[in-house]
């Protein structure tokens, strides 16, 4: 429950320790499971004293247990093992420290261990962290290599030596950490980010020689390795030998089998570099002279060509056709010509056979009435009703002195139209 305090009303040291340890009192037995850093068996001493802590987090806490409890696993529990203890929290309210009573210890198994690995590697590929899409190349020349191994190790001295064999002028960038044991996952996921923070970094290897299940337990790690798989930098795994797998191996843009390999995967063999600098140019140079001595051959063919020795033959050939064509053509448009001026004039004669005007000429004439329609028949005009008459020269208007029967087709042509007499009034 809360307590109400003041500036004026503080409580002692002593009175919040003793409160800290009724709260903690109050909790139950757990099961914790930790890595055993320091064990204290002083001889005659009834309590055991033990420092666990967590590997994937710089956090430890102290566990005593009796004698008793800890004589029936210590043939199989030293520093370093794993195990899974039994414990009541403590307070102990003069030092103010936080500590677990321990009932029962147990190891933990390499069956048990091989076997949260499995599971946790299960995990981590459905979280698709070991998809190959997410791999990324490594780049063909590093400006600056970052190692991340133990200190003074045998994979610092592979890669380094490897390296610089390859290519003198290989730069590294070193960070020598802890690679077994409990303070390994922090110091190695705390180098590697260190590492993909360097803008210069263009890969980072971390490497470690071989070892037993047990010490390379820290690079199956799944805090090392989601960090492995959120850096912005390709990472090359080197740990332990070609059948050691940590999940590190997985997660990495590469794997390699043993240091010595990631040297020579991460950086490029000079001399290799330099016989294939010098094959691409000889093959280079001997594709341009094919290309060369191709296109002089058929330059030489086409200067062979009788149109090119001489040019002025076509032209001569070509006039003699020019000619014969000028002359055919100007045959044909004068023939065409001569048949279009010989329909003209007969379509003409046709024209003026058929038109009015030569029937006028004739001695026909066209009467028309007053609203110009003409007439065709004498039941169309009245006595006393003027015409227009129109002749082949001229016309003149004449008035309907009587109108007769009418008669046959044969008899009006013959007739020549209908009678009628001049209106002295007319104009013509």
């Amino acid at each position: 429950m809360a307590v109400n305090t003041s500036v004026d009303a503080p409580l002692p040291v002593g009175q919040v320790s003793r409160m800290i340890g009724g709260w903690i009192g109050r909790l139950g037995a757990i099961w914790v499971e930790g890595q055993i850093t320091q064990l204290s068996r002083r001889p005659g001493a009834g309590v055991v004293f033990l420092t666990l802590r967590d590997p994937s987090h710089d956090i430890s806490v102290g566990v005593t247990c009796y004698r008793q409890v800890f004589d029936s696993v210590a043939d199989v529990v030293a520093e370093g093992a794993r195990v899974v203890v039994y414990a009541k929290p403590e307070w102990y309210a003069p030092r103010g420290q936080l500590s677990l009573r321990a009932a029962e210890i147990r190891p933990v198994g390499m069956g048990e261990l091989l076997a949260r690995l499995e599971r946790l590697k299960k995990s981590l590929a459905a979280e698709g962290l070991f998809a190959p899409e997410r791999k990324r190349a490594l780049p063909f020349l590093p400006q600056l290599v970052g190692l991340v191994c133990g200190r003074a190790s045998a994979a610092e001295r592979d890669v380094l030596e490897n390296a610089r064999h390859r290519w003198p002028a290989v730069r590294f960038e070193v960070r020598n950490v802890p690679v077994q044991g409990v303070h390994a996952v922090p110091e190695v996921v705390r180098a590697v980010k260190q590492l993909d923070a360097l803008d210069e970094v263009d890969v980072i290897i971390v490497a470690r020689g071989g070892g037993s299940v047990e010490d390379l337990l820290p690079f199956s790690d799944e805090q090392l390795v989601r960090t492995v798989a959120g850096c912005g930098t390709p990472v090359v795994s080197a740990i332990g030998h070609e059948p050691d797998q940590p999940l590190l191996d997985l997660v990495a843009d590469l794997r390699a089998s043993t240091p010595t390999d990631a040297a020579k995967k991460v950086v490029p063999d000079v001399g290799e570099e330099h016989e294939r600098v010098l094959w691409l140019r000889d093959r280079a140079r001997r594709t341009v002279e094919a290309l060369v001595e191709r296109e002089e051959r058929g330059l030489a063919h086409a200067l062979a060509r009788p149109s090119i020795q001489d040019p002025y033959r076509m032209v001569g050939e070509r006039e003699e056709q020019v000619g014969t064509l000028v002359e055919r053509a100007r045959r044909t448009v004068g023939h065409l010509l001569d048949r279009a001026d010989s329909e003209l004039s007969h379509t003409r004669a046709r024209v003026l056979a058929l038109s009015p005007a030569a029937t006028l000429k004739r001695g026909y004439a066209v009467l028309q009435r007053e609203d110009g329609r003409a007439v065709r028949a004498a039941r169309e005009v009245a006595a006393g009703e003027p015409l227009h008459a129109r002749v082949a020269e001229g016309d003149f208007t004449v008035r309907v002195v009587e109108r007769g029967e009418e008669r046959g087709q044969g008899e009006r042509e013959a007739a020549g139209g209908g009678a009628g007499e001049v209106d002295e009034s007319g104009d013509s």
